[in-house]
């Protein structure tokens, strides 16, 4: 690429934070190929296409997998997100019901090479993966190693061939100046979304990372708020805030009006 990575992350950086916390409220998007087969009547439909049915645990096999599935058939949801060596069983799964396939790539620390996490990507796309979320490299952006990050991300953004990529900041680990520039770098690349968090750090998803997210990537990219959403209530101050896309286990109790236990 011609421009320099470095200087537009330290110009962003210093032109948008600290930012005055804005919340916008953000409207349903009206969203394509809505899931077409019967689903149960729940309190809180109007959440279904926000929500990503995520099951990541490493101890998820063809059962648990075939389970959740068959939820995010059953209520509508947008996808189920999964590792990429399950993407190919869950598309089978799901197939014919609308229900998207999503995959994450270097989960959940981030930390592998940039060819290594576009090879996952491109295998991801191959086994039938409609979106890819894919960890930041954590590490780089607290060094400051910005064309790295830029790099890594743009091999997943190529692999994706035209797929929806939704960068993983990791927000729990990183200062504001941190978070600006990793959703600089992120939108610099070409991804579609950023998202929050991986599950799996100290802490998710917070109200005031969503407002600021969505301060520093404007109305062209999606953010995706994830880690700790379990019920109605939290899912709809994320949108308020800015999210467009919610990453949770408990998408079941959240359109249900229950509460989840799961700590993604």
């Amino acid at each position: 690429m011609s421009f320099d990575v470095d200087a537009l992350a330290h110009a962003l950086a210093a032109r948008l934070a600290p930012l005055s916390v804005a919340r916008p409220s953000v409207a349903l998007p009206s969203l394509p190929g809505e899931p077409s087969m019967a689903r149960r009547e729940s309190p809180r439909s109007d959440l279904r296409l926000f929500l990503d049915h995520t099951l990541l645990r490493p101890d998820a096999g063809h059962a648990a997998l075939a389970t959740h599935c068959d939820e995010a058939i059953e209520h509508g949801f947008w996808s189920v997100c999964v590792a990429s060596r399950n993407v190919a069983f869950v598309r089978a799964r799901v197939e014919g019901s609308g229900v998207r396939v999503c995959s994450v790539v270097g989960f959940p620390h981030g930390d592998a090479s940039a060819s290594a996490k576009a090879a996952e990507a491109a295998r991801a796309v191959r086994d039938g993966a409609d979106e890819l979320d894919v960890v930041i490299a954590i590490g780089a952006l607290k060094d400051g190693d910005h064309r790295a990050i830029f790099e890594d991300l743009r091999g997943v953004v190529d692999a994706a061939e035209g797929r929806a990529v939704k960068v993983i900041l990791e927000t729990a680990l990183l200062d504001e100046r941190e978070k600006v520039i990793g959703c600089a770098l992120s939108k610099a690349a070409g991804a579609a979304f950023v998202k929050t968090s991986t599950g799996y750090a100290k802490g998710g998803a917070t109200i005031e990372d969503i407002a600021l997210m969505r301060s520093v990537v404007g109305d062209v990219l999606g953010v995706k708020a994830s880690g700790g959403i379990r019920d109605a209530a939290t899912a709809d101050a994320m949108i308020a805030a800015g999210a467009t896309r919610l990453g949770a286990s408990a998408s079941v109790a959240i359109v249900t009006g229950g509460k989840g236990t799961t700590t993604y």
